[in-house]
């Protein structure tokens, strides 16, 4: 039998983090591993992946293979004590996570400052340093937003198309302004035929690939100058 102490601490714990809890998590609170074994044995828990486990009768919760992948990068922190150095969902995992576009997320993909190992091969890591301008929290998740998501894709050579309709559909939703998308996806200008830092002009032309019949209000907008406000 379980202490009620130390039980109490486990079920907390898990209940912070949707159900999922590391053994290194429940080592900590001065179970053993045997026992934590035997607890999935009995079917109190049950495996989320290499080293993360699910408590039983926890509750359905959505995009839950990708937060086990996510706790997983790093086992011994728990999820409401991390930054965006312990990983921050990203590119096309981040689409998803937000509802933007049709890509396929097979994948986990998180973005790390550091270099970093992971042995799953339904795993990807980037490797870029954030600014807190890049990312926000969606679902308890730490996640890019939707204008780096955009530039990162168009950074990994992804279908422009594909990443149009992830723009217009954040556009759409009012999660980014096309000012920002424009500034962010600048960079990539010159490799997609235009202008060094053009990124109005890329924008343009993603907006026209994704169909949105919003695209020439999305442009006009993000061509007015800084502090023009409507007529």
């Amino acid at each position: 039998m379980l202490r009620s102490t130390t039980w109490s601490a486990v079920l907390s714990l898990a209940d912070e983090q949707w159900g999922l809890v590391t053994s290194q998590q429940v080592e900590a609170t001065g179970i053993a591993k045997s026992t934590l074994a035997r607890q999935v044995r009995n079917g109190v828990f049950e495996r989320a992946g290499t080293g993360v486990y699910r408590l039983k009768g926890s509750g359905a919760v959505e995009h839950l293979e990708l937060r086990a992948a996510w706790i997983q990068l790093d086992p011994a922190t728990p999820a409401w004590e991390r930054s965006a150095a312990q990983g921050v969902v990203s590119h096309r995992s981040a689409a998803e996570l937000f509802g933007l576009g049709q890509l396929p997320a097979d994948i986990h993909e998180f973005t790390l400052p550091q270099r970093k190992q992971l042995r799953r091969s339904d795993v990807r890591l980037h490797r870029a340093r954030l600014d807190d301008a890049d990312w926000t929290r969606r679902g308890g998740l730490p996640v890019t937003r939707p204008r780096r998501i955009a530039a990162d894709l168009l950074a990994e050579r992804e279908d422009p198309g594909a990443v149009g309709q992830i723009i217009a559909d954040a556009l759409r939703a009012g999660l980014e302004s096309s000012a920002d998308v424009a500034a962010a996806v600048a960079p990539y200008a010159l490799s997609h035929g235009f202008r060094s830092g053009d990124g109005l002009g890329l924008l343009r032309w993603l907006l026209e690939l994704s169909g949105d019949p919003d695209q020439a209000t999305w442009i006009a907008q993000a061509a007015r100058p800084v502090g023009r406000g409507d007529a």
